[in-house]
């Protein structure tokens, strides 16, 4: 009887870690860990793609005498808006044409009273491009520019009158540009430039004022698109 309890309590211990063999299944290693190594990505360089854009931004401007160094008029706000270009030529040197509307003018006080003038233009810079380090420019050339309307305001002590003059094609000058620009992103740029009348600047000649230059401080933003 003894020997028949020993023989059952043995198969049973048997059977049961058969069964928790066949259960759980064999052991087996995890494979190792294949680590993928990563190549460091590159920052994307947009140089030589061409770019077409838009700016927008406000002018500061005054006019300076040709052969009165010391005539002074007081300066004006405007603004500018228009279409901007970006063709790369070399690096790191690319063609940047423009074609903005632009808002100048002046203000002089004296002893008779307050004069205004207020002058629209159509400006087309024609500007080398110069990279100097990622995201910092420079650019510098010449701008036509064609005086589209004039409106001057006298104010004296009698009242006030306002002139408003159409301009036609043959008001066209030739100013020099110099300026900067810091790109935010790929698509947002600051701009920053000076610009002054090359030659003398009459916008009709019956009328008594200085040769005068225009000379403009602008800042705005650009938006580029390719």
């Amino acid at each position: 009887m003894k020997k028949l309890l020993f023989l059952a309590i043995g198969l049973f211990t048997v059977g049961t870690v058969s069964a928790q063999g066949y259960y759980y299944g064999p052991r087996h290693r995890r494979p190792p860990r294949v680590v993928e190594r990563r190549e460091p990505q590159r920052r994307y360089d947009d140089f030589y793609t061409p770019k077409v854009g838009i700016a927008v931004g406000l002018n500061v401007s005054n006019t300076v005498d040709a052969y009165n160094s010391n005539y002074s008029s007081s300066s004006l706000a405007g603004w500018h808006a228009g279409l901007t270009f970006d063709v790369p030529i070399i690096y790191p040197l690319s063609f940047a044409p423009e074609v903005l509307f632009s808002q100048k003018g002046y203000e002089v006080n004296d002893r008779d009273g307050k004069f205004t003038q207020r002058t629209n233009y159509i400006d087309v810079p024609l500007l080398a491009k110069f990279r100097v380090v990622r995201g910092f420019n420079i650019l510098v050339g010449p701008q036509l520019t064609f005086l589209t309307s004039t409106k001057n305001t006298y104010e004296t002590a009698v009242g006030t009158s306002i002139d408003h003059i159409d301009n036609d094609a043959d008001h066209s000058y030739v100013a020099g540009v110099v300026g900067v620009s810091f790109d935010i992103n790929r698509n947002v740029e600051i701009r920053g430039r000076y610009n002054i009348d090359l030659g003398e600047n009459r916008p009709y000649a019956d009328q008594d004022l200085p040769n005068y230059r225009n000379q403009v401080w602008q800042i705005g933003l650009g938006f580029k698109f390719q």
